[in-house]
């Protein structure tokens, strides 16, 4: 292993979000943002070489960006009903059962912040795995409720019934602080590692709502060697992952 000293934040938070897509087999991964594509594209080159990577608008890619297919966006859409693709998406807000908000902020008839829509949450959500990546980890975004329900939640879909709750999957949230999931009883958020250099007492400190804390908290993994290469020498060589991430 590398000696932690020398792996930056943004560095575990890559490891982290590759994470997500381990054991997935051959399913299409659709990362949204910086870190979570370079996590993907990591995790494409060591333990899940079965992932499809996709350029987000017609292509099918390799880990290097050169073109291994054709996707049409009626295709893409089969798969996302058909629960073939595991999406990490961004969030404006997300509560402790897990729905996301990335509509708006305030009252939905007179929003105080316009942002980007509902756009495909919900159909996400309920038909395919759908992890979350929050580069600015505060109370801001880890609320108590959020405002408008987009990406939906545990509480959500199981009052909403067996139709909902069918393919419905939250595996993890990776913020910059740490990785979260939801594997307690009442399906709420836990804390499941801590990136190393953060406490416990900051994480809560950034979280609007009370956190499911193990008794004994690991650290994130450390990037292998290899890794660190792939990371360093071939996905991400302008090092931009720094840029969204800073210690």
């Amino acid at each position: 292993m590398t000696p932690t000293g020398t792996v930056s934040r943004a560095e575990y938070c890559v490891v982290a979000c590759a994470e997500a897509w381990r054991g997935d087999g051959e399913i299409l991964a659709s990362p949204m943002g910086l870190i979570p594509s370079v996590g993907a594209r990591l995790a494409r080159r060591t333990f899940s070489p079965g992932l499809l990577l996709t350029d987000g608008e017609a292509m099918l890619v390799g880990p290097d960006g050169t073109v291994e297919g054709w996707l049409p966006y009626r295709q893409h859409l089969a798969m996302v009903t058909g629960g073939r693709r595991h999406v990490m998406m961004g969030a404006s807000q997300i509560d402790r059962f897990g729905n996301q908000n990335i509509s708006c902020i305030g009252d939905w008839r007179q929003p105080t912040r316009q942002l980007l829509g509902v756009r495909g949450a919900p159909v996400n959500t309920l038909n395919n795995p759908v992890s979350y990546w929050v580069p600015k980890h505060s109370a801001r975004v880890f609320v108590p409720k959020v405002d408008l329900v987009c990406g939906v939640g545990h509480d959500n879909a199981a009052a909403a019934g067996p139709s909902a709750t069918r393919f419905h999957r939250i595996p993890r949230v990776v913020s910059d602080l740490g990785v979260f999931d939801f594997a307690t009883p009442d399906r709420s958020m836990r804390l499941a590692s801590l990136h190393p250099g953060v406490t416990l007492d900051r994480v809560r400190e950034a979280t609007g709502f009370a956190l499911t804390v193990p008794g004994d908290v690991p650290y994130t993994r450390e990037p292998t060697e290899d890794e660190l290469r792939l990371i360093r020498e071939v996905i991400d060589p302008e090092g931009l992952r720094d840029r969204e991430v800073r210690a």
